[in-house]
Formats: C-alpha cells, structure tokens, sequence
C-alpha cells in the first residue's frame, strides 16, 4: 500500500500490456512494434481532427499526478452515520475525485453536474501553466484562514473574458475532472452536464474526447425560464443546454419516461379487445422496398392496394399478424389498422426538448430553497428538484444505482434523489461533492450561520430529511423500520494521516527528518476512525462499508478485510486467524519494534492463506 490514489498513467499502461504486451519493452512502449500489431489502424501524422488549447499539457500532469489526500469522517454533521448509504463530502472536487478512485471504480450508474459556466464573472480553480508547480497547486488548494475556512484569495481565479486564455483556463478546469469522472461510471453509466451558450461547444468537444463521439446520446434543450428578459441586448434567453453522454452506448437501456394520463389519452378499447386499450399505427414502409408492395385480399374479396413505399411487413408476416388480431379490417374492408397496445408500452421516449412547466424552472428552484429556508435563498445559481428527478427518471429499468454530483452546490441533487425515492420506493444513493468555499461576509447566508456554500448543502438535506419523515410517520414497515434510507454521511478532505515521503530533500536536516518520519509514519494526532478510512480508501473499499468492532478488531464487509489499528498481541492475532479474513491490515507501530512477533505474524497469517500487510 503506497498511499496514493489510483495512479492514471500506469493503469493505462497496465491494460495496454496486458492486451498487446509484444508492444514493450524494457517494459516502454515500443512504438514501431505498437504500430506493427495494430497496422493501418495507427496514425502517426501531425495532421489530424484534434481539440488542442493553451495548457492543455498542463492538464494532463494534474491529472496524473496521484494524490496522498484522504477522506476523513465527520459524526457530528452527518445523520444516522452508521446505516446511511449517502455520502456529502466536502473538498475540492479534483483531489476528491482522485481519492474516490480505487474504490468506486466503474460502480456509478449516473452523474449530473452543473458546472461553471464560464460567462466571464466565474471564479474557479484551475491549474495555472505560467506560474506554478503542482506543489504550488496543492498548496494552494490546502489554503485555509484563522477560522479553518478555505480562502477565496488565491484559491479560486476570476477567468475574465479579456483573458487571453479565457476559454484555455475552462477547459483545464473541465478535462481532468471528467476524465476521472468516466472512471467512476458502470459501463452502463451515463453523465448529464448543464452548461450555456458560453461553452457548449467547447463542452462537446472536450466529452467528445473524454468519452468518445461514438457515446454521444443527446443535447438537451431546457427551457428554464418563462418570462422574457428585456435588458437583453438581442434575444432574451430561455433556455440552457443538458449534454448527454454514455461510457458505452451499447451498454446503456433505451431511455423511457413514465407514462401520464396525457400520454394515454389516444388508446381505447372500441371493439372489447382482451389485451386492452390500443392505438392505431402506422403500416406503411418508411423506405420503398419492392418486395413489400403486394396487394391483401379481404375476407369479403375486397383488394387492397399497396402504399407508395408498400407494406411496413413481409406479406408472411403481414398475415401472421392479421390472424392474431394485431391487424385488423375496417368496417368496409377498404384499408387494414394496425394496433399498438398500451399494455406493451414501456413508457414515452423522451424529446430532447424540455419545458419548464414540466421539468422546473430557476423560479422553481428558488422557490424550493425558500420553502425549506423560511423563505430565504442562500445560493445564487439553484437547479430545480424535478429537472434532475426526471433526469433519473430516465434509467426506468433501475432505482438502486449511485448518483454523483461533483459541483453540489446547494445539494439539489440529494434533495432530487431523496424526493424521488420517498414518490416511487426506489434505493438511490447519492455522492455529492462540493468545496467548502467561504461565503461572501455581506450575504444573508453568511449572516444566517452558513459560512460556506457546504454548510449550505448540509443544511438543506437535514432539513429535506427532517420534511420527509414528518410526511412519513405512518409509513414504517412490520419492522418498525423506515423505508427509506434518510440519512448521510459526511467526509471531509485533508492530508494522509500518514507521513508522506518527499522525493526532493536538499539538506542533510531535510534527510534526518524524513528518516524520522519514517520510522513513526502515522502522524501523532491521528485518530483511529480517520485511520480507518483512509486504509479503506486506499484498499479499493467504498465508504459505505460494513464495519463491525470486536475487541480491537475492525472486521470489514463479512470479513473481507480486518484491521488492527489500536493494540497487537498474540491474543488478538489468534483471534483474527479464527475469523478468517481474506486480508489483514495493522499498523507497524503496534508491534513495538519487536521483529520476532512481526515474523511470527506474517508466518501464521501465510500459513492460514490470509494476505497481510503492515504500514
């Protein structure tokens, strides 16, 4: 265990090797032998189809660069810590998503985040090309006041349109945290981004890259807003865009909403069919096929013609249907109806266009925070509930899958999932991630006791949570127990508990003090728990795992890891060689310097085929 998140580079190179590894050597990419095995489907020109901005480069080295940063859990600020599958972390979302890495790779069903739009008043974080190091960079991101809040000086950057890398500066931010992104999808997984004009078409661009074109699903038009704006100069504004991508297209469901009555409104059921209400469909071919132009005989002898582009069927498969009921005469035998039937109609294949009235509006979401805040609105830029309510809405064949929202804010997407849950029965969970940056001293937030647009979030899901079981105090089952999961855990972002190694030492001191912290890596202050996750974390375990407690020994997910973490001793040692874990993990300091009962450990757990590992 080395400390660090997953790193990107050697896991790319590690798959690379394992499908073409005549393609190394010395264990380098050979790049004549690449192009040998894979022949005229390499290209090695300069000329090419390529997005391609000022630091871009730059972008790339954040992004491989892994992280020795952990997640650290905090009991006070979260709700029922110990049974909740939900998790609010607060950190920068970079750093946070590189963290999340090994343990949730490949296990989020869905992503929406609602990322700075870029329109020229933004502060964000972005990695700076001209002027700093990646040290610089996570010092800078690390940067807290008196108060333990993290500073908005030097932490964020206004990126002014009369910046000569205004729009370089956005897609730096963007790239690396969708590349880490796509990780953390299923293969089925799908990620929703809203954005505006301002960098829509770089956004394409830039997923086309991430994700492939191939996975492009949709652009969504949202109309957010229903009154018109007359301080516009040329046209008022309306709408915002949704960009739909998949990790695999081919892997992902057809996309239904729920049907309404509206939807249903053209079945009927004229002629007492037993299968239900139907609908009359189309017949005709949509492209001329000769084949398919043939004449039917009625039962009455009657003769009709083919359409234009003929039959929708074979004139086999025409009969089949005509003699199940499926198609039908009409009363004078002049032309055949097709029947669709309700009861096969999964749901409504959704438009890419959404109304407002439907699918919420800025209004609305407004309107939601002022409700759960008496009347206040903490946070500028809110999205409504039911715009991401029928985002989940789309994955119709699932309701137990994780949702992600790395750009929080003011947790509308734990709000959605919690109120979509409580409508339907669904297990959702969600992640959200968002930096606890200050908010302004002169904001009614501010003043109200929300010191950061965290505290925020927080806030609203405790109160959303406090809402829902006051409307469900008659809905317990046998057990007595809630049916939804209402609760979630809070993880904050903060250095390793453990004393990282530093490569560049330029002192003899510098050296002595590394060979201290060698010795004792586990910083003094560290706390157990703390501890604990970070080895989970580190181990590829999710946050959500279940941990029990039994004198000293912390047994992971049935025994799949156990950790000892506060004493060691023979005693304890037989103990868990009885409970038969696949791994386990201790820390070094435990065994007091005594080789033999460290020898003697690793013996027994080798002889027991249990994996150990001391840090």
């Amino acid at each position: 265990m080395n400390g660090k998140s997953l790193n990107i580079k050697e896991e790319k190179l590690n798959k690379l090797k394992d499908i073409i590894p005549e393609a190394f050597t010395e264990n380098k990419v050979d790049w004549e032998k690449l192009k040998a095995s894979l022949g005229d489907n390499i290209e090695f020109k300069n000329e090419r189809y390529v997005l391609n901005w000022a630091g871009k480069s730059d972008s790339f080295r954040i992004l491989q660069s892994p992280t020795t940063a952990t997640l650290v859990p905090d009991r006070n600020e979260s709700v029922d810590f110990d049974s909740t599958e939900n998790i609010f972390i607060e950190g920068e979302n970079l750093e946070v998503l590189k963290v999340l890495q090994k343990s949730y790779f490949g296990k989020i069903k869905m992503i929406y985040i609602d990322p700075p739009y870029n329109t020229g008043n933004d502060n964000f974080i972005y990695p700076d090309k001209f002027s700093e190091t990646r040290e610089e960079y996570l010092s800078r991101i690390g940067d807290k006041d008196e108060s333990g809040y993290m500073t908005r000086e030097g932490l964020f950057r206004k990126n002014s349109k009369d910046s000569g890398h205004y729009h370089s500066n956005w897609l730096s931010m963007m790239y690396p945290r969708l590349f880490l992104a796509r990780n953390l999808l299923k293969d089925d997984g799908v990620i929703f981004v809203s954005i505006d004009d301002n960098e829509v078409h770089n956004l394409r661009m830039i997923m086309n890259e991430v994700f492939g074109e191939e996975n492009f699903i949709a652009n969504i038009v949202w109309k957010h807003t229903q009154q018109s704006k007359n301080d516009e100069r040329h046209f008022s504004r309306h709408y915002n865009s949704i960009v739909v991508y998949s990790k695999f297209i081919d892997q992902v469901d057809n996309f239904y909403f729920r049907r309404s009555e509206t939807d249903n409104i053209n079945y009927s059921n004229p002629d007492n069919d037993p299968k239900g209400k139907w609908r009359s469909g189309d017949v005709r071919s949509p492209n001329f096929r000769k084949t398919l132009c043939y004449d039917i005989q009625t039962p009455k002898g009657n003769i009709i013609k083919a359409p234009q582009n003929g039959w929708r069927w074979s004139e086999y498969v025409l009969k089949q249907k005509i003699s199940s009921s499926e198609i039908i005469f009409n009363e004078t035998q002049t032309k055949i109806i097709r029947k669709i039937y309700l009861s096969n109609q999964i749901g409504r294949t959704p438009e890419n266009i959404w109304d407002g009235e439907i699918f919420g509006t800025t209004r609305n979401a407004n309107s939601e925070l002022k409700e759960l805040f008496e009347g206040e609105v903490y946070f500028d830029t809110p999205k409504p509930v039911q715009l991401i309510k029928k985002i989940m809405e789309l994955n119709n064949n699932d309701s137990d899958y994780y949702v992600l929202d790395f750009f929080a804010g003011s947790a509308t997407t734990a709000h959605a999932v919690m109120d979509l849950n409580k409508e339907d029965g669904g297990k959702r969970k969600f992640i959200c991630v968002q930096l606890p940056e200050k908010t302004d001293e002169k904001s009614e937030a501010y003043k109200a006791g929300y010191k950061t647009i965290a505290d925020i979030g927080k806030e609203r899901i405790r109160r959303v949570i406090k809402k829902i079981k006051e409307e469900q105090t008659d809905k317990l089952d046998l057990e007595g127990k809630e049916n939804q999961d209402l609760g979630f855990k809070v993880f904050k972002l903060q250095d390793s508990n453990f004393k990282i190694w530093r490569n560049k030492i330029t002192s003899e001191e510098q050296l002595l003090e590394q060979l201290q912290d060698h010795l004792e890596p586990l910083d003094e202050n560290a706390k157990t728990e703390d501890v604990l996750y970070e080895l989970l974390l580190k181990s590829g375990i999710p946050l959500t795992a279940k941990i029990t407690k039994n004198n000293g020994i912390f047994v992971i997910n049935d025994n799949e890891i156990a950790l000892l973490l506060e004493k060691m001793n023979e005693k304890l040692i037989k103990e868990v060689i009885e409970i038969n874990p696949r791994k386990v993990i201790t820390l070094d300091r435990l065994f007091n310097n005594n080789d033999q009962l460290k020898t003697n450990t690793a013996l027994q757990m080798k002889d027991a085929e249990i994996e150990f590992k001391v840090v």
